[in-house]
């Protein structure tokens, strides 16, 4: 995973209107913790940040005061009716460290034939995993599954370095069949219309 390199300036002023005032000014205000040192509070650009958060897990290289810090995206909070970012909680990281992160788990493949339905029950998969080599997703085969069939947690494989942090039992993907509706008897509703 590449590293994306951001500028950051310490925020000295806090509360709604000192927000709203850096939002305007396109700015981001995020805080930066970890490794229990004091947390930092500072301010990204937007557009950069937007970009960067569009990967998943991004690894992110912060220059705080002339100190180089490396991050991971802990929170991001949105705009609910616009989706611009708020705010970015950020977590600090070595290289070597291992973290906890979700990846995105995608299929392929197809269903047994008939009138099957893939029902993801976890869209995400909680790994553990070098900082420094975070994966993006994993792929998981559902190649002639049929009805009943379920995916767990441990029969999905996963990129070298990286090994399961939740639950090995949990469900992440099952196979439903399809519900057909009954259709209506037409004698009911004759007589209904006769009344």
């Amino acid at each position: 995973m590449a590293e994306v390199k951001l500028d950051a300036q310490v925020r000295t002023e806090f509360g709604k209107g000192a927000a709203r005032r850096t939002r305007r000014a396109n700015l981001v205000p995020a805080v930066v913790y970890g490794h229990g040192a004091e947390p930092v509070h500072v301010t990204l650009p937007g557009h950069d940040l937007m970009m960067a958060l569009k990967t998943a897990n991004v690894l992110i290289g912060l220059e705080i005061d002339g100190k180089d810090a490396l991050v991971i995206p802990k929170a991001v909070q949105r705009n609910a009716l616009k989706g611009n970012i708020e705010h970015v909680d950020l977590l600090t990281v070595k290289r070597g460290e291992k973290v906890n992160v979700e990846i995105a788990v995608h299929v392929e493949g197809d269903l047994a034939p008939g009138g099957n339905l893939l029902e993801y029950v976890q869209n995400t998969l909680l790994v553990e995993a070098e900082a420094t080599h975070i994966p993006e997703s994993v792929t998981v085969s559902i190649a002639g599954l049929d009805a009943g069939a379920s995916v767990l947690a441990k029969d999905i494989p996963l990129p070298k370095g990286s090994v399961l942090a939740g639950d090995e039992e949990a469900v992440v993907l099952q196979v439903v069949a399809a519900q057909a509706e009954e259709p209506a008897a037409e004698g009911a509703e004759g007589e209904g219309a006769e009344a």
